[in-house]
């Protein structure tokens, strides 16, 4: 399973990236607000430090605007892919960047009918929120059961990554279904590294180490 960071804030890519397991980025407008910085200038900083796929989502909500977008995005590297969100315009437009090679990250995505569709207009990624669906009582993993058993019924190459994560739990389980990718915050992805029983543990070794002579 890959691992993608879900942040605008170049520092922390660089942080992750340190740990040799980043595999991208993902943005979103609302990440790249708390930067308060312009979007083209975060980006290409973020293309400089990861080399893998690097999302930019599109603001406009029709299919021209849209594609006008797309086009922009795609053509400042071939790592760019494109979010759109899962409405009617949207497909419109993940189907014509489909049609003229420019990789698509479908966003927004809470039912299965939603990632199928997007399946079948040619997106390259599908991202379920699994955190908002658990945020008003629902089972989001659920969600990438369904969109999973589907995809392998038909036979569809479009990948599904994880969003809206909120938890290392939503990541363990996200790779026992057999999801593509997580797209995972800063600060979950530290949080993967810790146990109680590895601080315990070495803190133990280090104390007997005291222990050793010479």
């Amino acid at each position: 399973m890959k691992f993608f960071i879900d942040t605008a804030d170049v520092g922390e890519i660089r942080q992750a990236a340190e740990l040799g397991m980043l595999d991208g980025v993902t943005t979103n407008p609302s990440l790249v607000a708390k930067t308060g910085r312009v979007f083209r200038e975060v980006l290409g900083e973020i293309l400089e430090v990861v080399d893998g796929p690097v999302s930019a989502e599109v603001t406009a909500t029709d299919f021209e605007g849209m594609k006008r977008e797309a086009q922009d995005y795609a053509s400042m590297h071939d790592n760019i892919v494109i979010k759109i969100p899962i409405i009617e315009e949207g497909l419109k437009a993940i189907k014509w960047c489909s049609e003229n090679g420019i990789k698509t990250n479908v966003t927004l995505c809470f039912h299965p009918l939603q990632a199928l569709m997007a399946a079948k207009a040619g997106a390259s990624y599908i991202s379920p929120f699994v955190g908002r669906l658990d945020d008003i009582s629902t089972d989001g993993m659920h969600l990438i059961t369904q969109i999973r058993s589907i995809y392998d019924n038909y036979g569809y190459d479009t990948e599904i990554l994880v969003a809206s994560i909120r938890h290392p739990m939503h990541v363990v389980e996200a790779g026992m279904i057999g999801a593509d990718v997580c797209t995972i915050p800063f600060k979950v992805i530290q949080a993967l590294l810790k146990h109680p029983l590895t601080d315990s543990g070495l803190a133990r070794f280090l104390e007997d180490w005291k222990k050793v002579p010479g």
